[in-house]
């Protein structure tokens, strides 16, 4: 079984995030700099929310607020689901189906570790059957 441990051990560890304080501008510059398409809202090192361009796009462009004078604890997405890094790839893709989300927190023991987005899971898949058919093909070959 392939588990979330296997795609943080993938990629290096970035955690981007701002404070519940923090202006959507400011969140916006970051992700722009950073090119994510979600930050982690922090307080005191602990996990109060997340917020995506999804987030933008519905609680701030469609109701006319100004991305300068709205804080991001106005249209975060508080208390995200989470996941853990024993839990599978599977779970993974079934949660962010069901949920038409697109990043998972990984946490343990009430510590951050990271983040998995979907576009992290895709390219850990399609890594994983080239390999399995490297395998393959080398078996067939002897």
């Amino acid at each position: 079984m392939k588990t979330v441990q296997q795609i943080l051990n993938a990629k290096p560890v970035q955690i981007f995030s701002v404070t519940e304080n923090s202006s959507v501008l400011e969140a916006l510059q970051l992700m722009m700099e950073k090119n994510v398409s979600a930050l982690l809202i922090l307080e005191d090192h602990k996990l109060q929310g997340i917020f995506t361009e999804r987030d933008y796009a519905r609680k701030i462009i469609l109701y006319g607020k100004s991305s300068a004078g709205t804080p991001i604890k106005e249209v975060m997405t508080p208390d995200p689901i989470t996941i853990v890094p024993t839990d599978s790839i599977d779970l993974c893709m079934q949660i962010m189906t069901d949920k038409h989300i697109r990043h998972l927190p990984v946490m343990q023991d009430n510590q951050l570790l990271g983040m998995v987005s979907i576009g992290d899971v895709v390219k850990f898949i399609i890594a994983d059957q080239k390999q399995t058919i490297s395998q393959l093909e080398s078996y067939i070959s002897s």
